[in-house]
């Protein structure tokens, strides 16, 4: 990875390790960052838009400081010159500094590598798995998604495709990004769906006095 790492803000999208993303690319300083990554590493940064950024969006708005890499595995540039690219999430990142030299926006980052997990954290997973697959089906309902989960699929590459791809708002999301392990990322995806699923079924919960 270069020193300087393309990142692209966006108000709806978090990216997970080891998952997919496709992007269709319009703006003229993005697509200025796509040209440049192909021609090197083909490596950009997804970071979440604070919120209040549609006052200064043509500008840099403020982001979230943690986000994920990805590398570019597919791209294809339309006659307009527009992008249509596929990313591939590879890990969490801080950003430390921000450098303004170019039309679209880099950073210096650093890499939040999460811990080895022991024995015990393995077992923890596994039971949030199982809780998972028990709440995907009410968790869905609502746009009538018939998820199959593969039983090959890893533990890693479940919450995280989960995370990333269940009807969840931005901010939990970035939440469930932010966690600084696999155990407590699973463990608050299925606080998270156990809520929703309690909100859908008692649908004036939200009515109660405050």
């Amino acid at each position: 990875m270069s020193d300087l790492l393309p990142i692209f803000p966006l108000p709806n999208i978090v990216l997970f390790p080891n998952v997919f993303l496709a992007l269709h690319i319009f703006e003229p300083r993005y697509k200025d960052m796509v040209a440049d990554a192909v021609a090197s590493d083909r490596m950009i940064g997804m970071v979440l838009l604070q919120p209040g950024w549609e006052r200064e969006y043509e500008g840099r708005p403020p982001v979230y400081s943690i986000g994920c890499s990805g590398v570019i595995t597919h791209v294809e540039r339309l006659p307009d010159g527009q992008y249509n690219i596929v990313l591939r999430g590879l890990e969490r990142f801080r950003i430390v500094e921000e450098d303004h030299s170019r039309s679209y926006r880099r950073a210096v980052t650093e890499p939040l590598v999460e811990y080895t997990m022991a024995g015990e954290d393995r077992a923890a997973i596994r039971s949030q798995r199982a809780k998972l697959e028990q709440l995907l089906a009410p968790a869905t309902e609502k746009t009538g998604t018939d998820i199959k989960i593969p039983s090959a699929m890893s533990d890693e590459d479940l919450v995280n495709a989960l995370a990333q791809y269940l009807d969840l708002e931005p901010l939990e999301k970035q939440a469930l990004l932010e966690k600084d392990n696999l155990r407590a990322r699973a463990e608050s995806l299925v606080e998270l769906l156990e809520m929703k699923v309690l909100m859908a079924r008692t649908p004036n919960a939200s009515h109660v006095a405050h």
